[in-house]
């Protein structure tokens, strides 16, 4: 079998179109340029689990009015590269900055929107399930996209900018969800046929090296992203239910 990364990693005006019973509150907040920190107007911030949006000021400022829980909020600007953070009521307390890169040339945005992966059959005990709004697409997600020759001269990542439900045993432990008696395997990162990382932990800005060997310059090259199962029910396949905002494929 060929090696492959475990990645652990967790990370320590405006229109809103539905915010009801929901009341954490994000005020007071900016979104900057992180190499410049000067402020950026005009960014759309969201909550996608409410399918709430806003948009800074001039000045970088913004106000998000509504949130229960841990959700993930996203920000995107033409320019930048897409950028999502999981907040909650304890870490909103206090205004956010949120710095944002702009794009380089060679970054390629695989996909924006939040997606949900998995069978829809989730206990309220899993990890971020209160945050789950979205239908599943199915146990994987693929997508294709084409790669430059120059790509192999960097070094290149995927980027996943937020990731919840993830019901390992090790998230577990951590104290990310509250199953007593069951946990899920990990889900598992492909690239161009290749399993090259498992996500065992819940979180934000998770960067996957992509082996140069396995690039196909100026040709298809494929990411996919498999759930994992519930490694305790045998008497029928049982996907863990996850949510995903954010794929990017990053050079450097």
């Amino acid at each position: 079998m060929k090696k492959f990364l475990l990645l652990i990693i967790l990370l320590s005006t405006a229109s809103a179109v539905h915010a009801a019973n929901i009341s954490g509150m994000v005020t007071d907040s900016r979104v900057i340029d992180s190499s410049t920190n000067t402020p950026i107007g005009n960014a759309r911030v969201t909550l996608p689990k409410y399918n709430y949006s806003t948009y800074t000021d001039s000045d970088g400022n913004f106000d998000l009015k509504g949130f229960d829980g841990k959700t993930i909020l996203s920000v995107e600007k033409e320019g930048y590269r897409p950028f999502s953070l999981t907040v909650d009521q304890l870490s909103a307390s206090k205004p956010l900055v949120l710095g944002i890169e702009k794009s380089a040339p060679a970054d390629i945005v695989i996909e924006s929107s939040m997606m949900h992966l998995g069978d829809d059959n989730y206990s309220n005990a899993s990890a971020n399930a209160g945050n789950f709004r979205l239908k599943s697409a199915g146990p994987f997600f693929s997508k294709k996209f084409i790669m430059k020759s120059t790509a192999l001269n960097s070094k290149n990542y995927l980027v996943i900018g937020s990731i919840v439900g993830i019901d390992t045993l090790l998230a577990r432990s951590m104290g990310q969800n509250k199953i007593v008696n069951s946990y899920a395997s990990a889900p598992e990162v492909y690239f161009n046929g290749t399993k090259i990382a498992e996500i065992q932990l819940n979180g934000d800005n998770q960067r996957i090296k992509l082996p140069n060997n396995l690039i196909k310059p100026e040709s298809p090259n494929e990411i996919t992203i498999k759930t994992g199962r519930n490694l305790m029910q045998m008497a029928y396949v049982d996907y863990d239910d996850i949510e995903v905002a954010n794929l990017s494929i990053l050079s450097e």
